[in-house]
């Protein structure tokens, strides 16, 4: 009798050790699964958190009117335009455009219509040019790189700033010109604002060649 209560005794104990690796093994199978989901999930979010953090946005440049993109509305940079096909009135410019330009509401017509500055930099040139009126030059950098940033149909006599001078984002430049008087050369109201690249001045505001707008950089592409 005794020899049966050992050899029960023995069998319950390997019953109840079975029972127990039965146990721990499918319960270790079953956090496994958990552990490398969290592991996955923390090194997605990780991933996103750090790809958030390293893009790089274009938008390097302060708009120069107020409301500026929804200005835009009748010459892009590149469109191509002569007399015969111009979205404007009355145009006498060929070629293609060099930069874009920011229309004026009917109401501003007669009101004085604040352009401020796009970026930090020296001013470089501010005179009256021929088919621009009033027109000033400021130095600026995009992607590191320099390049010239040009407002043309600036009534000359509001711009209080002088050449030299360093401007920084949003700081006042002047007022634009009264449309079809000599502030802007006898063109409509608006802000023709564009951007050459290097440090050379130049205030062409249509390009010859489509090939030759190389030169110059679309300013929608760096306007916040």
């Amino acid at each position: 009798m005794h020899k049966l209560y050992t050899y029960l005794a023995i069998v319950l104990l390997a019953a109840i050790s079975a029972v127990g690796v039965f146990v721990f093994s499918h319960s270790k199978r079953s956090v496994e699964p958990v552990a490398s989901a969290n592991i996955a999930l923390s090194e997605v979010t990780g991933s996103q958190v750090a790809g958030a953090a390293t893009i790089k946005s274009n938008a390097q440049l302060s708009m120069p009117i107020s409301e500026g993109l929804s200005r835009v509305t009748k010459k892009p940079f590149g469109l191509y335009v002569n007399p015969a096909i111009s979205p404007v009135d009355n145009d006498i410019f060929v070629g293609f455009h060099t930069g874009i330009d920011f229309e004026i509401d009917p109401s501003e017509q007669n009101t004085d219509v604040t352009i401020t500055a796009a970026c930090e930099g020296k001013v470089l040139f501010k005179e009256w040019a021929k088919g621009y009126g009033g027109v000033l030059v400021q130095s600026c950098k995009l992607d590191g790189e320099d390049v010239t940033v040009i407002y043309g149909h600036l009534k000359l006599e509001s711009i209080a700033v002088s050449v030299g001078q360093t401007l920084k984002p949003t700081d006042k430049i002047g007022y634009l010109g009264q449309g079809n008087t000599r502030e802007t050369d006898g063109r409509r109201k608006h802000l023709h604002f564009d951007i050459h690249k290097g440090t050379e001045i130049n205030i062409l505001g249509y390009a010859p060649a489509k090939e030759d707008l190389a030169n110059w950089v679309d300013p929608i592409k760096y306007l916040q």
